[in-house]
């Protein structure tokens, strides 16, 4: 079946049909990992964004139930050079593209992904249609200008849980990542803000001695604060940092109470509730090959990235906050700790779902801080 992708700066590309029939808009992005599909798949952080992977051949692993990071598939579409009709691994439970038609997503192979890669960064981001429905490319590209930016959206709704829960799995076994110890009991109680968080972020909270319990993104400071914990990790997630003034004014009312440990959104809203702000990349980083630089220690780390907004370091000088990690690709913001308070927060993904494992210290990290608090 034909499919068709617009974007509103007229271009339409031409392809075929895999997983779900139908249309779809979002942002049009580009991923450079080699590998990973499933885990990018299924990263909320990606509601609302039609996902094009610059790696040639996606899908030759297959999928299967191991490998996802939330409830299931979360990009608005998918965008690849060739799907591959072989899959081959030994836990692989079905294909790439009956596991996207049963989940809704809309994909499309054959499509020049190098044009598309440099079409993007060249203009940065863009509104974009994915049908198969619709094969008019005037009409698509209408769609694709009216549809709705990133700038100013709450997507956090959309994927934060209602209520509150308990999670318990942990990063075992031996597909568990290099550098984590083994499995800890609890030995802390942590509220993991739910701002769209990936499950190997709580795996491996939990794998290091965190008794979690997951919260909607909307609850208040006094709500966290009675539950007594002894830290708090906030989550990646989707949109616009600056549309969500509820998660920074929880956050004004947890500094200093309690450690807290933020990661990509969560680094932006920490400092957006400290007085900060943050503004859009022009095409975002999405990759598992992103270098980024302690500042102090001197390390080089590669990291996973995923996120379209960018703290603004001039705004910093009231907030309390030093930079502690800067992109060694455009020298932006890669990490916060507060100069008196136990916070701290990196905008990538340390906890490599998937990606490199050269972050995974940031976690030990996190329960020093609450070791030494309640020490």
């Amino acid at each position: 079946m034909r499919a068709k992708l617009a974007l509103e700066d007229g271009t339409v590309l031409n392809g075929n049909s895999f997983g779900a029939e139908g249309e779809r808009a979002g942002e049009v992005v580009f991923n450079t990992s080699m590998t990973g599909y499933q885990e990018i798949l299924t990263d909320p952080s990606y509601r609302g964004q039609i996902v094009t992977m610059t790696y040639p051949l996606i899908g030759n692993y297959g999928v299967n139930s191991e490998d996802i990071e939330a409830r299931g598939p979360q990009p608005e579409g998918f965008v690849v050079r060739e799907a591959s009709r072989v899959r081959s691994n030994y836990r692989s439970s079905e294909d790439l593209g009956t596991w996207l038609k049963r989940a809704g997503v809309v994909g499309i192979e054959g499509v020049d992904t190098r044009l598309l890669t440099l079409r993007l960064r060249e203009k940065g981001a863009l509104r974009g249609v994915i049908s198969t429905a619709d094969v008019d490319d005037a009409s698509l590209v209408v769609k694709a200008r009216n549809s709705p930016g990133m700038v100013g959206r709450d997507l956090v709704r959309e994927v934060t849980p209602k209520e509150a829960f308990p999670w318990h799995e942990r990063t075992d076994g031996p597909l568990a990542p290099v550098g984590l110890p083994p499995s800890a009991p609890d030995l802390y109680k942590v509220a993991a803000i739910d701002y769209g968080v990936k499950y190997s972020s709580l795996r491996h909270l939990t794998r290091l001695g965190c008794k979690l319990t997951v919260l909607p993104a909307t609850v208040t400071g006094r709500q966290v604060l009675d539950l007594k914990p002894d830290g708090v990790f906030l989550s990646n997630g989707p949109g616009d940092p600056a549309a969500l003034d509820y998660a920074a004014a929880c956050v004004r009312d947890l500094a200093g109470r309690v450690p807290v440990f933020g990661i990509c959104l969560g680094l932006q809203i920490i400092a957006h509730g400290l007085g900060g702000k943050t503004f859009k990349l022009k095409f975002g980083h999405h990759g598992g090959n992103h270098p980024v630089k302690n500042l102090r220690t001197g390390r080089v780390e590669i990291t996973a990235q995923n996120h379209g907004f960018a703290v603004d370091p001039d705004s910093l000088g009231k907030t309390g906050l030093d930079i502690t990690h800067l992109n060694l690709n455009d020298q932006t913001v890669e990490g916060l700790e507060h100069k008196s308070l136990p916070l701290f927060c990196v905008q990538y993904h340390p906890e490599a779902g998937p990606g490199p494992h050269d972050s995974l210290y940031l976690f030990r990290k996190f329960i020093q801080l609450m070791a030494d608090r309640n020490s």
